[in-house]
């Protein structure tokens, strides 16, 4: 039996309900009102699969209370449809496959048609519903790197890269080219479309449009460390004339952002204000995929080629310069700070020590000849 007190505050709860919920009218349900076309796509895909699924959730919980209401125990005429001896009915058998089926089916279908359509390395083929890709306009391309804790865009086209602040003009195609610094991040304007993962050593893709001004925030959706909280940009979708003022506006920095800079910009720091940059190394964005921004280290497309042309013999064992990627902030600290960690190669005799056998000749030759 309920208790007396509970019952008496049970009016009092019902009434208050819509003031509880008073805090929620205030909340941003900006995936669900979404300004690029690739997030309304995504939207619609959560909204429709939701819906499919109602499909099936609803009618059950209606026959849950319709059958505890029917069948109660002071239902007397309920007595009259009781056959102990029912077992099987071929109808209600299809009823019950057929519906879920027909919906995991539909599901499937919509799944593989949207995991192809909204590939994020697939470049668009449309503006929005209605507009379709202009094959005259070229794609605006930004190259994205998420730093501890901040982010960097950099504009190749135009020269300029900025700090925690992203703009990108209105009904034109963007594609974002996206590394890391030091771990796995996560980059998401929830305004433009789907996050995507930033990998240290790798370059993922994103295709992207916004189709009307607006003014947002981009965030990290994937732990990394212990700025991750403030790691936040500012995003801003604005037409062609806006666009171009604040295009010429970071040109008007004095800043220039080359390898010193970037090296400076990668320690690790929290809150960082937006910056600007009038001209950026047009070399810096490949060198930090390839984990080598500062001067001495080995890139990891060079690695590969020697790797490719068979190897750099037995004295590669204890060439280690240049490759001391794994130890902490390695990207950001100087290469004669002491390695704490373990050597490249554990079982090889300590490189200043040892001399160096030449008698073995691989692919170091054949790169050094290729080069």
């Amino acid at each position: 039996m309920p208790h007396p007190t509970f019952l008496g505050w049970t009016p009092t709860f019902r009434r208050s309900a819509p003031l509880l919920a008073l805090p929620l009218t205030a909340c941003d349900w900006v995936v669900m009102n979404p300004s690029g076309d690739i997030a309304m796509q995504q939207r619609d895909l959560i909204l429709i699969s939701t819906a499919l699924m109602l499909l099936i959730v609803v009618p059950v919980m209606a026959l849950v209370v319709f059958f505890a209401w029917r069948y109660r125990a002071a239902n007397e005429a309920a007595d009259k449809d009781y056959d102990p001896d029912w077992d099987h009915s071929t109808k209600l058998e299809l009823l019950i496959w057929s519906a879920p089926l027909l919906i995991i089916i539909c599901l499937g279908a919509l799944t593989w048609v949207s995991t192809h359509k909204l590939d994020p390395y697939r470049p668009l083929d449309r503006i929005d519903a209605k507009t379709a890709v202009d094959p005259r306009i070229k794609p605006l391309t930004v190259e994205v790197v998420a730093l501890d804790w901040k982010w960097l865009f950099i504009y190749p086209e135009l020269g300029i890269a900025t700090v925690n602040e992203l703009a990108l003009p209105v009904n034109v195609p963007v594609r974002f080219d996206i590394t890391a610094s030091t771990v796995m991040n996560s980059f998401y304007v929830p305004e433009l479309a789907g996050q995507i993962y930033a990998m240290p050593g790798m370059k993922t893709q994103l295709h992207a449009v916004a189709n009307r001004p607006v003014a947002g925030t981009g965030i990290s959706a994937n732990y990394s460390g212990a700025g991750f909280t403030h790691m936040r940009f500012t995003y801003r979708a604005l037409d062609r004339a806006g666009f171009d003022a604040w295009a010429a506006r970071a040109k008007a920095s004095r800043a220039r952002l080359d390898r010193d800079a970037y090296l400076a910009l990668a320690k690790p720091s929290e809150k960082a204000p937006v910056a600007y940059f009038s001209a950026v190394d047009p070399k810096l964005f490949d060198a930090i995929v390839n984990l080598c921004p500062r001067p001495g280290q080995r890139c990891m497309g060079e690695l590969m080629h020697v790797n490719m042309m068979g190897g750099a013999g037995k004295e590669s064992a204890r060439d280690t310069k240049g490759l001391r990627y794994d130890f902490p902030n390695s990207h950001v600290i100087e290469q004669s700070d002491e390695n704490k960690g373990q050597e490249t190669a554990p079982d090889a005799p300590a490189a200043s020590n040892a001399p160096l056998d030449h008698s073995s000749h691989g692919g170091a030759e054949a790169h050094a000849q290729h080069r």
